[in-house]
């Protein structure tokens, strides 16, 4: 089985790896992609020994190139029913929470994702969870951009903004807005990550990445990288 994986992977034409700039997971320092998921993604490829190249493109961009393009893989991708078949799945490469966040300031008589059917949500195109509100017929606003919501919302122009932390630390979103402006009001979903790749990625590839994958959590590389980058977070 390893001779047939080793040879599928010879034959195989370099994998295409995107991602969006999504601080600290993922992110262009200089002409280095970096960032605690790329960290990831680069070590799993480095141990399965898979010639690739990585770049950090718009959302909208990355995912549809995963979904059109042979070889082709994006990261950090959130597994929904909606788009189970649409992908091979490496991974869990990380889990997170959605939530719903409003001005600070104003009342919100939100208890549950029910409750904010009557309200105009804010996502931006070809996220998770735009796709998972549409599906579920609430009044969406999406936006080219996820750094546009927060001055829509400030504006009122949304009256909530779904956006995605990890271990419901909020902290990264000081990149888009001030803490004191911006509030969680509802955590209302929870999912998994992963590399998304194009149906062309053979199936002996993809089990090839994903041991590798296991390989790292069980020597305790992602427990490191995850540190590594909750220090970087804290630093900036």
């Amino acid at each position: 089985m390893l001779l047939a994986s080793s040879a599928v992977a010879l034959a195989a034409p370099p994998l295409v790896i995107t991602a969006e700039h999504s601080p600290p997971a993922s992110m262009r320092v200089g002409d280095q992609v970096v960032g605690r998921e790329s960290e990831k993604i680069r070590e799993m490829l480095a141990r399965t020994g898979f010639a690739y190249s990585i770049d950090v493109l718009p959302w909208k961009r990355a995912f549809t190139m995963a979904q059109r393009d042979p070889y082709t893989c994006v990261y950090s991708t959130s597994r929904t029913p909606e788009r189970e078949k649409q992908f091979k799945w490496v991974g869990p490469t990380d889990e997170a929470q959605w939530v719903l966040m409003g001005r600070a300031g104003r009342k919100y008589d939100v208890h549950s994702l029910d409750d904010a059917r009557k309200l105009r949500i804010g996502t931006y195109n070809g996220d998770a969870r735009d796709e998972f509100l549409r599906a579920r017929g609430f009044d969406v606003d999406g936006a080219p951009d996820n750094a546009s919501n927060p001055k829509k919302l400030l504006l009122d122009r949304i009256d909530l903004w779904a956006v995605g932390v990890r271990n419901n630390d909020l902290s990264a979103l000081a990149l888009y807005a001030a803490p004191e402006q911006i509030v969680p009001v509802l955590t209302f979903h929870h999912v998994k990550v992963y590399l998304a790749c194009n149906p062309s990625v053979p199936d002996a590839m993809v089990a090839r990445m994903n041991a590798a994958l296991d390989a790292m959590r069980k020597d305790g590389t992602f427990t490191r990288l995850e540190k590594k980058y909750e220090q970087w977070q804290a630093n900036k």
